[in-house]
């Protein structure tokens, strides 16, 4: 008996620890990753790094490849190519599930700013403030949403473009610890962090500002896709097998 083809969305913790688990559970895992950063660590099973060029590129590249399942374990925010591959998914009728791991709450101590989008940030954050946006790839458009503010923003890859406003990048990669969180944000002097609400294991940054009185801003989730979705690992383990 073949063994099922698995695609693999990744980008997320998640997803490694999912790959070791497929690939061990007896399927043929081809992860995909969509190259934001220069250097991903590496996965256990095949990996292509790239986009694909577009909705029906991606149907193509999905139909050639004749994947069996796909499971999405992309970041909460990738939310265009989880839409994309679960419509995908439908019109070729390859089974698709998302895993979406728990957004963070806050916690007893805890007081955050809830927007929905990136606009609302100036109603909160008054001119002259100075800010850490731990924001990801999307820092760069979320600084220009705020002139007029002292901005620092965290990338994982150093680049050569100039920052576009006043303050400057921040090059770090993941895990940070709450020592390393706290030191930061005590060296830059802000008052502001600016989060998305990504869930996982990445709280230091959370716990850091709780306890020097800096104040919270948290990006909510954008919707995923009308699909079928789970929210723990076990959970995509066991759709996985059923089938298998």
């Amino acid at each position: 008996m073949s063994r099922r083809r698995l695609l693999l969305l990744a980008g997320t913790a998640e997803a490694r620890e999912l790959a070791n688990r497929l690939a061990k559970a007896g399927f043929e895992v081809i992860a995909s990753l969509a190259g934001s950063t220069r250097q991903p660590r590496p996965m256990a099973v095949t990996t292509r790094i790239g986009g694909f060029g577009g909705q029906e590129a991606q149907a193509a590249y999905m139909t050639d490849q004749a994947f069996d399942l796909v499971i999405d374990a992309t970041h909460p925010f990738a939310d265009r190519i989880s839409q994309r591959s679960a419509e995908i998914c439908a019109a070729l009728s390859i089974p698709y599930l998302r895993y979406s791991r728990p957004a963070w709450a806050p916690i007893p101590g805890e007081t955050w700013d809830i927007v929905e989008n990136i606009h609302q940030l100036s109603d909160l954050i008054g001119e002259k403030e100075r800010v850490f946006l731990a924001t990801g790839g999307q820092s760069s458009d979320i600084a220009k949403a705020l002139p007029g503010r002292v901005l620092f923003c965290r990338r994982v890859d150093d680049g050569s473009e100039p920052f576009p406003l006043s303050g400057g990048w921040i090059t770090g990669r993941p895990p940070f610890t709450l020592a390393a969180e706290t030191a930061l944000l005590k060296q830059l002097g802000v008052g502001w962090l600016v989060a998305k609400n990504a869930g996982g294991a990445a709280r230091a940054k959370l716990d850091a500002a709780r306890a020097l009185g800096v104040k919270v801003v948290m990006i909510a989730r954008p919707d995923g896709p009308d699909a079928e979705t789970v929210s723990t690992l076990d959970e995509v383990m066991a759709w996985a097998e059923a089938h298998q």
